[in-house]
């Protein structure tokens, strides 16, 4: 099959600028909030561990985005069924692989590992945006329009919700609300599926101990601070004295054991330790620069399919974001969602910066360009 390279216009030269400066951030970031754990632990014993993976995974993350940055968007409608089977595949192949702290969300792949949740968002993207852009004005029917996208996110979210992934499995169910939106569709059929997600995400919570055990102990973590409200406390610790310029690059003390895995899901507090709320608040900047020119890319795409498209891509970044922050900030409660580009994990970050290369490629073929 060949792949169409077709002159474009210049590329969204504040959205790739953003992307970059947060993928920059991030690799910084891994070494500062990884370098005294990876040092001391007798496994590693190297401070720069997790700096040289996650650079290598940024490289490859770049090149990939700059590759699909030159394909033409339209390639992947043609691509979406074959997208769909492996998702598939691979959603099966993890629940029989190996679990990690509970949990099977990765296909471990010799010094690798491969996360299909993370694949799974941007396919139902894809399929969302192809075939919304086919049923056209049915979308607003409930049954012919809203009722399919539906059953379709609902098995990858449920798939997803088996190697015990609700906060991934939310966010799939999320971004399906917010394109179904975007698409046209009666607020009267949205509302009554936003009061079915949530009453299923309730269930998720109430049905699982350990979640159940997350949210009460966000609402006041001080109840247990040696147990379930231990991440969070020490997440405010670390914020609270960043002030507001912060202690320093690389001088947090809570990544010294305090905070978990703190090159992580919590990495943001790390960057208010070291950078204070002046560092806070260029991420929080950062991001809604990416979120207004998404939004500008979906808003001018020259087709629903690129609209929708963009829609999607869009709104998965955004909806991580705000959950990461509010959940390292004590605004929600404490739910596995890493802060995209910034957060280590490899295959997260090669599939986001594949992700981006596309959205790149929409906003090269504006309707006005």
């Amino acid at each position: 099959m060949k792949i169409p390279m077709k002159k474009m216009g210049p590329i969204d030269f504040i959205l790739f600028s953003t992307i970059m400066l947060l993928v920059a951030i991030g690799v910084v970031m891994v070494y500062s909030a990884s370098s005294y754990s990876s040092f001391f632990n007798p496994k590693i014993n190297d401070s720069m561990y997790y700096l040289k993976r996650q650079g290598l995974w940024a490289i490859l993350g770049v090149i990939g985005m700059i590759f699909t940055m030159k394909v033409d968007y339209h390639i992947y409608k043609k691509l979406t069924a074959p997208f769909m089977i492996i998702t598939v595949l691979l959603l099966c192949v993890v629940l029989v692989c190996p679990p990690v702290n509970g949990a099977r969300r990765w296909i471990p792949l010799g010094a690798a590992s491969i996360q299909p949740s993370e694949i799974a968002k941007y396919v139902v993207v894809l399929y969302m945006a192809k075939s919304i852009e086919i049923k056209g004005e049915n979308i607003k029917s409930f049954l012919y329009g809203v009722l399919p996208f539906m059953i379709v996110s609902g098995f990858f979210s449920g798939m997803v919700l088996l190697e015990k992934n609700l906060s991934i499995a939310a966010i799939i169910m999320f971004v399906t609300l917010i394109i179904i939106f975007a698409s046209g569709a009666k607020l009267k059929h949205i509302f009554g599926i936003c009061g079915a997600v949530m009453a299923a995400g309730a269930a998720g919570i109430f049905f699982e101990s350990y979640r159940m055990r997350r949210f009460t102990s966000f609402l006041d973590p001080w109840k247990d601070p040696k147990g379930d409200g231990y991440q969070l406390i020490q997440s405010l610790l670390a914020l609270g004295s960043g002030g507001i310029w912060g202690a320093g690059l690389g001088q947090s003390r809570q990544k010294c054991y305090y905070i978990p895995e703190p090159h992580t899901d919590f990495i943001f507090s790390i960057i208010g330790e070291e950078l204070g709320l002046i560092g806070c608040t260029i991420i929080v900047i950062l991001f809604v620069l990416f979120i207004w020119r998404g939004i500008v890319t979906a808003s001018k795409a020259k087709d629903t399919f690129g609209t929708l498209l963009a829609t999607g891509i869009t709104s998965i970044i955004a909806i991580q974001a705000i959950i990461n922050i509010a959940v390292v900030t004590g605004s929600m409660p404490v739910t596995g969602v890493p802060l995209p580009f910034i957060s280590y994990g490899g295959s997260s970050l090669v599939i986001n910066l594949f992700a981006m290369g596309i959205l790149l490629n929409i906003s090269r073929q504006r309707s006005n360009s």
